[in-house]
Formats: structure tokens, sequence, C-alpha cells
């Protein structure tokens, strides 16, 4: 009976990082449904791309208040990661503090983790109201009714009860040591939780004891929860955040990426002895599909893209089609994105991982041709994302499918065409009149 304790955390511990590693797994796979892309150019600029943008956090504070408080939140679950390591070490050998032997250097981290805590719990109730009481537009938008608003929340409040817990566990935990209570030694600093210590004046060493092993169990579990609560949340950017950084795209912003079978039909035309009329070859592959109509056709980095995105809506508040009125918003482009994507995921997981044909695809079903038709390629989408995330190229290739596959661009668009393919020129003036306008 000593050990069941030890026993029954070391079972959580597995099941719990057992099931994040299955749903890692699920995404790496979803991922993978993408097309193939060469992203291996530039390590050095890559790497520094992602110092600066995921762990330097310097996108954020563009906005230097939501900047500010979210780098509190951010440095505070990498640093309290530390004290969570000493609680795994601890349920697992049933020991009680074990880096205490670390002295001084102890009671500045249980310290600064404290302060951290309290500092995130100010930050998140930030986050609260600015989400439900003073309503920022780009929280009200169409794309984030239901469940993306319940999940911001659910975040905000899960935060606030694994801090809450924390500080209740060390204000026992204070308390113990001050009554000099067998296996709780005297280690670690507490400049918040010795604040809350007095609600515990006059309490027996057993209720202590009692109010201290049950936040703590309840800190532990509730991480691992969290953890595996992330697959289905926004908040996976704090895992993906860093390869999405690293992979994000390096050309000038304006730079289109070109269609290697136009490139080379454009090579065939433009060489004097080819013979335009040849049949091709016989082992000449099948013809590729222009653009994307459906998450398959799109490549990883755009799949991993779509599961990065954070949802703070950025992008749509500096998009010029939305402030227009226009349907466009760039965060629905990857939030469905990313729903396509679980669908398909979920589809292979019920067909022993193939996919069946469900009459269903990402252009159409998630994202109308009036979405993409409104986007004025301006790029702001992707310079106001803190996470590197490329919306712009979504909606180009879903473009290119309705041009490319379907012929089906807005009839202002295909006249233009028709003018430069006929007249040379994007206006509908033959070419002999075009200097008509200086007798006028």
């Amino acid at each position: 009976m000593e050990y069941l304790p030890n026993i029954l955390f070391t079972l959580i511990l597995i099941a719990g990082i057992g099931f994040f590693v299955r749903n890692i797994k699920k995404l790496s796979r979803n991922i993978k449904l993408g097309k193939a892309v060469d992203v291996s150019d530039n390590a050095s600029q890559r790497w520094k791309n992602m110092a600066k943008i995921a762990l330097g956090q310097t996108k954020m504070v563009v906005r230097p208040i939501a900047g500010l408080m979210h780098i509190i939140v951010y440095v505070g679950f990498i640093i309290i990661n530390i004290e969570v390591l000493e609680i795994i070490i601890d349920g697992v050998l049933g020991t009680h503090r074990v880096f205490a032997p670390l002295g001084t250097l102890y009671d500045f981290l249980i310290g600064s983790f404290e302060i951290l805590a309290l500092l995130v719990i100010v930050a998140v109730v930030i986050f609260w109201i600015r989400r439900n009481i003073i309503k920022l537009q780009r929280f009200l938008k169409p794309e984030m009714e239901g469940w993306p608003k319940k999940d911001g929340n659910m975040i905000l409040y899960i935060e606030l009860v694994l801090m809450l817990l924390f500080l209740t566990m060390n204000a026992a935990d204070f308390q113990l040591q001050q009554l000099d209570a067998a296996h709780y030694t005297k280690a670690g600093a507490f400049p918040i939780s010795q604040m809350i210590a007095p609600l515990f004046d006059g309490m027996s060493i057993s209720s202590l004891i009692g109010i201290e092993r049950t936040a703590w169990w309840l800190h532990i579990v509730g991480i691992l929860s969290f953890l595996n609560y992330l697959y289905y949340s926004k908040h996976l950017h704090i895992l993906l955040a860093f390869p999405n950084t690293y992979y994000g795209k390096l050309k000038p912003q304006g730079a289109f990426n070109n269609v290697e079978a136009v490139t080379n039909e454009v090579k065939l035309m433009m060489d004097p002895l080819a013979d335009p009329f040849a049949a091709p070859p016989e082992d000449a592959p099948e013809p590729e599909k222009f653009g994307a109509s459906d998450v398959m056709d799109l490549n990883w980095v755009q799949l991993l893209n779509a599961y990065t995105c954070t949802e703070c809506g950025r992008c749509t508040s500096e998009c010029p089609a939305n402030q227009t009125g226009k349907k466009l918003s760039p965060r629905k482009i990857m939030m469905d994105t990313r729903d396509r994507l679980e669908e398909v995921g979920k589809n292979m997981d019920a067909n022993k991982g193939e996919f069946v044909p469900d009459g269903k695809q990402l252009l159409g079903d998630y994202i109308s041709h009036e979405e993409l038709w409104a986007c004025t390629t301006c790029n702001a989408c992707v310079q106001a994302c803190p996470v590197s995330i490329d919306p712009l190229s979504i909606i180009l290739e879903m473009r290119r499918f309705l041009v490319m596959e379907q012929s089906a661009a807005p009839m202002e668009l295909n006249n233009m065409m028709s003018n430069i393919e006929n007249n040379g020129a994007p206006w509908p003036y033959n070419q002999m009149d075009r200097l008509n306008w200086v007798n006028e």
C-alpha cells in the first residue's frame, strides 16, 4: 500500500503520454497527406527566423498590450515546466521536492515560478475581459462562433485553474513546513503563496496534507489533460509554432510560384525547333492537376500552417477586403483548411487508413468562390501573422484550380485575359487604335 500512489501516478503518466503520442502520430499523418515541397534551402536563415519569431516573439509585440501579456503566459508556460519535471520525479519515486538540495537556486526558481504564476493569472483575466466584456471586433467574426469561442475561453479557464492549484499547493506546503510536518522539509521561497497561507491557519496537519496532496494531484493531472487537449484546440500552436516558423516562406512576399508544366509549355512555344503538334511520348506522366480543390492538393507546409493557426485574427483585422465588408477572412481560410483536414483524417480512421471519397472538398463545401476572389493578394495577412502562416498561398492555389481546371474565373478577369491574348493589353482596343486618344 505504501507504493500505491507511486504506481497510480506512473500509470496516469504513461496513459497521458501515450494518448499524446497517439495524437501526435495522427497529426503527423494528416500533415503528410499534403504534396511534397522542398524547404531545405537556406537553413541558417530558417533557424534565425525560428529563433526570432517563435522563440523571441518579435511579431507578437507589434501590438504591445497583447504581445506583452502573451510573452508572460508563454514564458510562464516554458519555465514552469521545470516545476512539472520535479512533480513527475516526485510522483514516480515517492520523494518530495526532489530538487530542494539545489538550495538558494531552488529558492530562486520556486519564487520565480510563483511570480510568473501570478502574472499569468493577471494576463489570463485581461485576455478574458478583452474577449468577453470589451469584445474586440476580431473575436466577433462569424468563424469565431460556436466551438472556436468556447475553446478560446476554455484555454483561459484551464490556465487560470492550473496556476491557482500551483499556488494553493505551495501555500499548504509552506504551512506544513512551518509546522515541521514529516516529509515536508523546509525548501523553496514562496513570495505569493505565503500571502495565501493565512487562509489555512488553525488547520490540522492532516487537513493541510489533504489540501496539498489534492492540489498536487489535480495540478499534474490537469497538465497531462491539457497536453492531450492541445490536439483539439487552437493552442496546438504551442508545439507547432517552432517548425512552422522554420519552414516559413523565405521568398519575397510578392513572388509567385510557377507551375512546372506551364513553364515547360512556354519553353516549348519559344523553341523554334520544337514541333508544337508532336504527340507526347508514351511513357509521359499523367498531366498534373492545376491548383487545389481539396486539402490533399495542397503541400504539407500549407497543412502545417492550418494546424498552427492561433485564431488570433490579426490576419483578418489587417485584410482590406474584410475591412470593406467582403466575405473573405484569412483566418477562416486556415480554420476551414484545418477542419477539412480533420474530416479527411477521421474518414481514414474509419476506413483502416484509406481515404474513401465522401463527396466533399475544401472548395465549395468549406471555402466559397466569393471568398477567394475577394482577395487582393496584398499579403497583409501574411505580414500580420505572428507565426509565419501564409493564407494567401492557399487562396492562390484554389484560384489556380478555378481558372486552369474549371475556367471559372470572374467575367471581368476572363475579359481582361482575352484582351491580353487578342490585343496585347488588358483594354478592349485594337493595337492599331491604341494611340487614337492623342487626336482627341
